[in-house]
């Protein structure tokens, strides 16, 4: 019987979706429950798949799996560094699998993908080159091995596209079947269309210039069927279907499916526990074996020849025109939508590059040896933007020492480049909308490149030019109007300056407890000088601070005063630093004593100047941590007088004294009398996800206490916390004390098996079939 190979490669990626200023990702609404929507997708599929769980029939847990270790896959660069800053459990773990993968089958599971996820056969050649180079780069920072192959995004692919990859190193790449455009066997002539494909084999792509490399084209059918078709309803199902794709020929087969990643968890809720079971029905079967794209080819080279469709992709049915016109593919949740926004949005990105790039390279020119081979080599810095790093960028690629406004020039001249190149995300145009967050995360990325275009001395007002052609890109939001509208309403207010972040600085300092120095998202601030009074309820602080930001070194000195008043409200005034802020100190100080919280306000204007701020100008994190805490001290106000606040204010106290390691059972007591009591009196329960947090961090700590080896105690305890989670109607997560307890089953000798029994069962596992590594081989 010949070789058979299944390969499930899952293509994981999120769009980059931090401030362009602020360099983290600011609170998405439309993600709720979760904070944003990389927090959601991870919470729902990335997590998931690093430890899926198998079950039996009654649903309980026999086996947690990583998927990643199955898969072929690739993680979008921008993801994995979101990942390795807010998730590093997930980070370690994928990065763990390919290690693993790398050992069982000779070649890693991963592959890389063209860094920011543009379409690249609308890009430039000298645009393509960029992204596949930071792609490769970042992944062999990560993941410390070069990449065999690259997922393309959206699959879109042109010739020009395959001769870079090739160029670059890269040896294969995934298509999907209509993308292919002919086929010959050696020796043999060429045979047009789908129907001449056989997607059970790898093909060669001669290129030109003695180079070529290796395509897969994906079986489409089975594909659609597990993305879109219910396959993954069962996990059975899927690896029959799998398995039913082999033909009765004599050579070496794969049948390999694609799809996005978050087919496993989030696109399709317990997607990744019925990936786990095919893939462990696929194993046990004995039928075919599991592998990745790079270990089938490198044992069965291609003996065949394909060429491609230019300009084709797999989720756009005319080619690549989804990206740049209203050609009909969309998301199909608005049906008298109309996407005529496309073209526009694209031509006038299109302007602003070809008017940025000049400047870039005439400032550049002064400062580095080559300007685009400096822009190739910027990954670099940002995959570690410590001082060392920066100093070694430009000790080979300055043009002399750069210190100070030369360094600052210099870097100022690689982020525009870095935000050019992000703001053709493909995200802003697969939706339907103009408004969408993901079009106003690509205009978010313009409104950066203006940005340093004006630091860089642009000669020309670009931003009016610019809004001027959004304008001919119509939103379906009759409000908006258009794209000069999303402009105004979406994308200006998050625009930031170093006065803005001494601003946040000094309003969010005391309740986010800002030390000195602080950071603060992407900036370092330090204080020069500082002074505060109070009078009654209200308060007053004036003082110097230098804001720094690190990925340009940029700096600026200012005076800053902010008064928070007895009614709630804040008043802040920023100002360039001036030698007066002694005098205004103390003119400012006397007239706050006397002006009563009326005048306040007052006071501070005249006395102060500068730019007015107030919790409007707040980052959207902060600003509601403010507000929220506004509305919180108004309404302990209001429960003081009724005696809510002493029970609500207990049960906090009480719960909070068990994160901590308080003993669980006198606690767990004392809460459930509260509470009884609470409910008794019509008082309405806290926060049920505050409550679920705090009971999740307290049964962490017992089940590492088990680690630890205090296995009855902390058994009893972790049952009374989780009867607690029941009782005050808010589960905690179980998500780490299962994998927790998982690996002390399997690592711990039967009696720990024996004490941790009751513990598994109410966890949700059948102890009696979750067995050690030892009992499973």
């Amino acid at each position: 019987m010949p070789a058979r190979y299944v390969a499930i490669h899952a293509h994981f990626y999120q769009p980059p979706r931090e401030s362009p200023w602020l360099e983290r990702v600011e609170i998405q609404d439309s993600a709720a429950p979760y904070r944003d929507w990389n927090a959601r997708v991870t919470a729902e599929c990335y997590k998931p798949n690093t430890a899926a769980r198998r079950v039996d029939a009654q649903d309980r847990i026999v086996d947690i799996v990583d998927n990643f270790a199955a898969l072929a896959f690739d993680v979008g660069p921008t993801l994995m560094a979101w990942l390795e800053q807010e998730r590093p459990e997930v980070y370690s773990a994928i990065l763990a699998a390919d290690r693993k993968s790398r050992a069982v089958r000779g070649h890693g599971n991963a592959i890389a993908q063209a860094y920011g996820h543009a379409i690249l056969p609308l890009c430039s050649r000298r645009d393509k080159a960029t992204q596949v180079r930071w792609g490769l780069a970042d992944f062999r920072h990560r993941f410390e091995r070069d990449a065999a192959g690259m997922w393309l995004p959206e699959t879109a692919v042109d010739r020009e596209t395959l001769e870079v990859l090739a160029e670059e190193g890269v040896r294969f790449t995934l298509l999907a079947p209509s993308q292919i455009a002919s086929v010959r066997e050696a020796g043999g002539g060429w045979r047009p269309g789908v129907a001449a494909l056989d997607p059970r084999r790898a093909y060669r792509c001669d290129v030109g210039r003695g180079r070529e490399l290796a395509l897969f084209f994906y079986d489409g059918t089975v594909s659609h069927a597990i993305a879109f078709d219910g396959l993954l309803r069962s996990g059975d199902a899927m690896a029959m279907r799998l398995l039913a794709s082999f033909d009765e020929g004599s050579r070496a087969q794969l049948v390999h499916v694609a799809t996005d990643g978050e087919s496993y968890g989030h696109h399709h809720r317990f997607g990744e526990m019925a990936l786990a079971a095919a893939c462990a029905r696929i194993e046990a079967g004995g039928e075919a074996t599991l592998t990745n794209h790079a270990a089938f080819l490198a044992g069965h080279p291609p003996t065949a020849e394909a060429r491609v469709v230019d300009g084709s992709s797999w989720s756009c049915a005319h080619g690549v025109e989804r990206w740049r016109a209203d050609c009909g593919c969309r998301g199909g949740r608005h049906p008298g939508w109309t996407q005529h926004w496309r073209a526009p949005l694209r031509e006038a990105l299109d302007w602003l590059r070809d008017a940025v790039d000049p400047l870039y390279e005439a400032r550049a020119s002064a400062l580095v040896k080559d300007p685009w081979a400096a822009r190739d080599a910027y990954v670099q810095v940002l995959l570690d933007r410590s001082p060392a790093s920066v100093d070694a960028f430009f000790d080979r690629h300055g043009l002399r020492p750069l210190d100070g406004p030369d360094r600052v020039q210099a870097l100022r001249c690689l982020e525009l480049q870095r935000h050019r190149l992000l703001m053709y995300t493909s995200c802003g145009w697969f939706f339907d909308e103009i408004s969408g967050i993901e079009t106003v995360q690509v205009l978010r990325h313009a409104a950066r490149v203006l940005q340093l275009a004006q630091a860089l001395g642009a000669a020309a007002d670009l931003e009016t030019e610019f809004v001027r052609r959004l304008a001919a890109a119509s939103s379906n939001v009759p409000e908006l109007r258009d794209g000069a509208g999303v402009w105004r309403r979406h994308v200006t207010p998050s625009v930031s300056d170093l006065a803005r972040v001494a601003a946040h600085y000094a309003i969010a300092g005391p309740s986010e407890g800002y030390g000195d120095p602080a950071d603060v998202y992407a900036f370092r601030v330090e204080r020069l000088e500082w002074a505060r009074v109070a009078a009654g309820r209200s308060s007053l602080a004036i003082g110097r601070v230098r804001v720094t930001a690190r990925p340009t070194t940029e700096s600026v000195e200012s005076d800053v005063a902010v008064l928070h008043a007895a009614d709630g409200e804040v008043h802040c005034r920023v100002r360039p630093a001036a030698a007066a802020l002694a005098a205004t100190r103390q003119g400012l100080f006397r007239d706050f004593a006397g002006a009563g919280d009326a005048g306040a306000p007052a006071a501070l204007a005249r006395h102060f100047g500068g730019r007015a701020y107030g919790i409007a100008e707040v980052f959207p994190d902060e600003q509601r941590r403010l507000l929220a805490e506004r509305a919180r001290r108004a309404m302990e106000a209001g429960d003081g007088r009724s005696g809510r606040g002493l029970t609500s204010r207990g049960v906090e106290e009480e719960l909070t004294a068990l994160a901590a390691g308080a003993p669980v059972v006198p606690a767990v007591n004392r809460i459930r009398a509260l509470v009884a009591e609470a409910r008794s009196l019509g008082i309405p329960g806290l926060r049920p996800e505050w409550v679920a947090q705090t009971i999740e961090a307290a049964l962490d700590r017992h089940l590492e206490a088990l680690r630890a080896g205090a296995t009855v105690r902390a058994v009893d305890d972790a049952l009374a916390l989780l009867t607690l989670g029941t009782v005050l109607e808010a589960p905690p997560e179980l998500w780490a004390a299962r994998n927790a307890a998982a690996h002390l089953w399997r690592e711990g000798s039967e009696a720990d098996r024996d004490a941790l029994g009751p513990l598994m069962a109410a966890l949700g596992f059948a102890p009696a079939a979750f067995a050690s590594p030892r009992e499973k081989g």
